[in-house]
């Protein structure tokens, strides 16, 4: 019998992980086959038919590029998606370049996974709301709120235009999907959308990821390297946390928005691009400006048009809709069947502030579903909210947050995720504290 199921071949040498993940594929209605390395998925792409490779970065007998490369030399057009531990920006680049469809970083984040596959396989994806007519990326539903419609009526107008997007909110509100929203909205859908965590990139790395090198310009630049502006042509860069740019790539940024142009580090010549720049902030950039850290004229070259995402304190009417996708999310991710909240558990998530936002909700219900002892979740299941509240901050429970960020660098020697995980907030905020404090590395 012919089966309608999308096929899809996970190579992935870490045998847990690889099983735990073809067990999500079997409850989300594709069908997996798992190989543990690039030999063995040779020779079923050679023999069988697939719709979709999912394949590690780093394979016992090779790499997913190499993977990727033997592929294209065959003339095998399947559509390929990178998993990497490791998050680099120029390892996705040159994936992509290569002809690799997107990438994913892990951990992986059952929605963002979700998300991708929906979009290689060309499938459509489900919304949660019956009050607009804009469709979402991910999992995350649209809010039905009176503050979130006016959001996205301006989405709306906004997306198909060639304006530059200032996106304005506190951390973990979301930025980056109003970004993506706006892209799959735009004229521009079908090309490219990069995103790039400007709080991670280095004052010396960040040309070369930004508009790329020349093979020698620097100790060590190996190879030529494609930029993300030239590798989005045509489709749209989103630049989260824009303020964390040193002011020498501002320059640069600020020569790319006005001539719509690039040089790539040791270049001699400009190369033309059409890419749609939108960026996002939770910093106060008016006052980057007083203090010279960031220049006036990016800000307004940016700033074509700002839209601002509201906390979740402020629409109230949508936290049971996001908690109940966020639950829908735990259950399938955790295999667990919790049903719902009682309540006074709503009552709850409805008087509290979130300092967090969705991040913070999100990780709550996930927690909550772990460790549910029945099939709804109680107040007993939340002490987190029973806790004194700590500072707008997340947990940074010391006065002297500064030696306190000091001390977790030194006891996770320099690296910047342990050392979030150590102070108990997100990467993102780890970097604008340093950045706040003048630490460097």
């Amino acid at each position: 019998m012919f089966s309608m199921k999308k096929h899809i071949l996970l190579v992935e040498d870490d045998a847990a992980f690889g099983l735990m993940l073809q067990k999500w594929f079997g409850r989300n209605g594709y069908e997996a086959t798992l190989r543990y390395s690039m030999k063995e998925a040779q020779k079923l792409l050679v023999n069988q038919l697939f719709h979709l490779v999912l394949t590690d970065l780093r394979l016992p007998d090779g790499d997913g590029i190499q993977l990727l490369q033997w592929m294209r030399d065959r003339k095998n057009t399947l559509p390929v998606i990178i998993m990497t531990s490791y998050g680099e920006i120029q390892t996705a680049v040159s994936a992509i370049r290569l002809g690799a469809l997107d990438y994913l970083e892990k951990p992986i984040v059952p929605s963002i996974l979700k998300e991708k596959i929906d979009q290689a396989l060309h499938l459509p994806v489900k919304t949660a709301s019956r009050t607009s007519s804009l469709q979402p990326t991910t999992d995350m539903v649209m809010g039905q709120s009176r503050i979130a419609l006016k959001m996205y009526d301006q989405i709306q107008k906004v997306a198909p235009t060639r304006f530059s997007v200032l996106i304005l909110g506190e951390s973990g509100t979301g930025k980056e999907y109003i970004a993506r929203l706006i892209h799959q909205q735009s004229t521009r859908s079908n090309k490219p959308f990069i995103a790039v965590d400007c709080g991670s990139l280095s004052r010396e790395l960040a040309p070369s990821e930004l508009f790329g090198h020349l093979k020698g310009s620097f100790t060590s630049a190996y190879e030529d390297k494609t930029g993300v502006f030239e590798q989005a042509e045509g489709g749209t860069v989103f630049l989260d946390e824009v303020g964390n740019l040193s002011y020498e790539v501002q320059i640069q940024l600020l020569r790319t928005l006005q001539e719509q142009k690039v040089r790539r580090v040791g270049a001699a010549t400009d190369k033309k691009v059409d890419v749609r720049i939108l960026a996002a902030t939770n910093e106060n950039l008016e006052t980057a400006i007083i203090e010279g850290r960031f220049r006036e004229d990016l800000y307004h070259r940016l700033n074509e048009f700002s839209l601002l995402v509201p906390p979740l304190r402020e629409r109230k009417e949508d936290i049971l809709l996001f908690a109940e996708e966020f639950l829908r999310q735990a259950n399938r991710e955790l295999d667990k069947q919790v049903k719902g909240f009682e309540p006074t558990v709503i009552y709850e998530f409805e008087n509290y502030q979130w300092s967090g936002n969705l991040r913070e909700l999100r990780n709550l219900v996930r927690r909550t579903v772990l460790f549910a002892s029945s099939d709804t979740i109680t107040t007993a299941d939340l002490p987190v909210l029973t806790k004194p509240k700590v500072n707008e901050d997340f947990s940074l429970y010391r006065v002297n947050e500064k030696e306190q960020i000091e001390n977790a660098l030194r006891v996770a020697r320099g690296n910047k995720s342990k050392a979030a995980q150590l102070l108990q907030i997100d990467r993102k905020t780890l970097y604008n504290k340093m950045h706040q404090y003048g630490i460097t590395l």
